[in-house]
């Protein structure tokens, strides 16, 4: 972890915890209610600057994770039930209408949704979407061991994941692990099969998340080992490497799993050099291999054609954002489907903060910054409306049941 990496993440809970607590801080002064605190980061023991203008006292707190706005006649997070005990003032959150409490309690989680639709939006319009479209990967993918036990066959072409068009590799990677089934091209036809949850588990223990597949490439050799069997049979940097024993070898997946049948043997390779092919004999390491590295270059040259970057006008950047937002709150909640799965154990793969930190670029990267922002506000909008008793879902859920049966929620559930 760095602190450039510690800085975007300050900056960007920073900016989301001011904007969410100006959420509650408005309609509460609008609707008259008595703001007590407001506090970018949270204070124990001490803060770190303060100054108290009006009824409300502005402060900095120590600890970079969060911040708060402490209401008058309400129980908040700090669970303080010794102002219940008394008499309500006009001025307090519990004398106020449900439809007003209502309004105070949502406005946190409102703003985090339009601030995501807001970054989102002019994400789309000023830099466009730049992504890998799964319809280009003309010879298919190739898959990893983990992928395939998730139902997944090398030379799959990806159509749609759980009924729906799938066209970025970059989302579908994430997509297919909470999907229950998905519909792919193989062998010239369309097979629509279940998502295998061992495949699931098998990727997330092998930290494969974004990578258990990939488009396909040849085999082009870029360096040899010294006194590797590559060198010694004369290959040369930059041969293409198309066939062993007359069987052809197109991609560089099936060259491995080929070679490996081979181990401590000779093997005649086809080779295309120079557009002329010519065959050259070589001898098969004990563990399958020649002794070469693969051109990286060719292999970026072949995943960047299917690159695709989709431009935005302001009309339809907005649009845009908010399906945006609304993607990412949906994958946040399906995400939940692995994580409490005894199968696939997602728990395993919680970040904690310094996970989330180092999710940061190592170098300042505003579109990253802007897009994680976007990302972690609609986190925080969904975490913020889980009914938790003293969070904000569960004050709504108390004003709500207050409205729908006239009725408020008793003290006592308030109170533990």
């Amino acid at each position: 972890m760095t602190l450039i990496q510690l800085f975007q993440f300050i900056l960007s809970i920073s900016i989301l915890v001011i904007l969410h607590e100006l959420g509650h801080f408005i309609p509460a002064k609008l609707f008259k209610t008595k703001v007590e605190k407001f506090y970018l980061f949270f204070d124990p023991w001490f803060s770190l600057v303060k100054k108290k203008i009006g009824d409300t006292e502005y402060g900095i707190g120590w600890l970079p994770f969060g911040g708060y706005v402490k209401i008058a006649g309400m129980v908040d997070e700090s669970m303080d039930t010794e102002q219940l005990k008394k008499p309500a003032e006009p001025w307090e959150f519990r004398s106020k209408p449900a439809w007003q409490r209502l309004i105070i309690m949502m406005g946190g989680v409102t703003v985090n949704f339009f601030l995501a639709w807001l970054i989102y939006s002019s994400l789309s319009f000023f830099k466009g979407e730049t992504f890998h479209d799964n319809a280009k990967f003309e010879n298919g993918i190739a898959v990893s061991d983990a992928g395939k036990k998730m139902g997944l066959q090398t030379g799959d072409k990806i159509l749609k994941i759980d009924g729906k068009p799938a066209e970025r590799m970059e989302t579908s990677t994430i997509n297919m692990l909470f999907a229950d089934h998905a519909t792919v091209l193989r062998n010239g036809k369309e097979v629509t099969f279940p998502i295998d949850e061992n495949g699931v588990a098998a990727v997330l223990s092998e930290n494969e998340a974004k990578a258990y597949f990939s488009p396909r490439y040849p085999v082009v050799i870029d360096s040899l080992f010294p006194n590797g069997a590559a060198k010694m049979a004369g290959l040369i940097k930059g041969d293409k490497i198309i066939g062993i024993n007359g069987k052809p070898v197109g991609f560089f997946d099936e060259f491995g799993g080929e070679l490996s049948k081979y181990k401590n043997q000779n093997v005649n390779l086809t080779v295309e050099r120079n557009n002329t092919q010519q065959e050259i004999k070589a001898k098969v390491d004990a563990k399958g291999k020649l002794g070469f590295s693969q051109d990286l270059n060719v292999a970026q040259a072949e995943f960047d054609k299917s690159k695709v970057t989709k431009e935005y006008s302001f009309f339809a950047a907005i649009p845009r954002g908010l399906v945006r937002t609304i993607d990412v709150l949906t994958m946040q909640i399906k995400q939940f489907k692995i994580v409490f799965n005894s199968t696939t154990q997602g728990y395993k793969k919680v970040s904690g903060p310094i996970g989330i930190i180092k999710q940061m670029p190592e170098t300042i990267n505003w579109e990253f910054f802007w897009s994680f922002t976007a990302m972690f506000s609609v986190w925080l909008a969904f975490l913020n409306l889980i009914p938790i008793p003293g969070l904000d879902g569960g004050h709504v859920v108390f004003t709500l049941w207050e409205m729908i049966t006239g009725k408020p929620v008793p003290q006592k559930v308030l109170e533990n």
